[in-house]
């Protein structure tokens, strides 16, 4: 499980994650500039330590490295959930309070989530009535049966 960036971390990694392209460390540096005065040499540091972490990967170009992501920021989001929700002692609970924080676009969000993992929705017959529609015995049902 990762441990969760570090403030610079992930400033760093948002402007990785928004370009989507390998980057350098003089582009990052200019821009984040714009926000806070910072070293060239503290952003190589940064991106080092990510390399390192394996949250990025790179790639020689003369004297310098090119910097990648390795996943996207939904997947190292994700991963977080995940880890805090492993760690309540009631899983479930876990979720009924994080759904009670969610907002409205939040909730709907999840709701389209949740029809994305299942797929299209196809009504089944239960298995007795297709048995009985096919006139053949339903091998899931039948002992040893695998379901093929």
């Amino acid at each position: 499980m990762p441990r969760p960036l570090g403030e610079l971390e992930d400033a760093v990694m948002t402007r990785v994650w928004k370009w989507n392209r390998p980057v350098t460390v003089r582009e990052v540096l200019e821009d984040l500039q714009q926000e806070r005065s910072i070293a060239y040499t503290t952003v190589m540091t940064v991106l080092d330590n990510l390399h390192q972490k394996g949250w990025v990967r790179r790639e020689a170009e003369g004297r310098a490295y090119r910097y990648e992501a390795v996943s996207t920021r939904a997947a190292y989001a994700a991963a977080l959930m995940n880890d805090a929700w492993s760690q309540s002692d009631n899983p479930a609970a876990a979720l009924v309070a994080f759904f009670g924080m969610m907002s409205d676009e939040q909730r709907q969000a999840l709701r389209d989530a949740v029809r994305i993992v299942q797929g299209p929705e196809t009504p089944e017959a239960p298995a007795a009535d297709t048995a009985a529609e096919t006139g053949r015995e339903n091998p899931a049902s039948a002992p040893g049966g695998d379901g093929r």
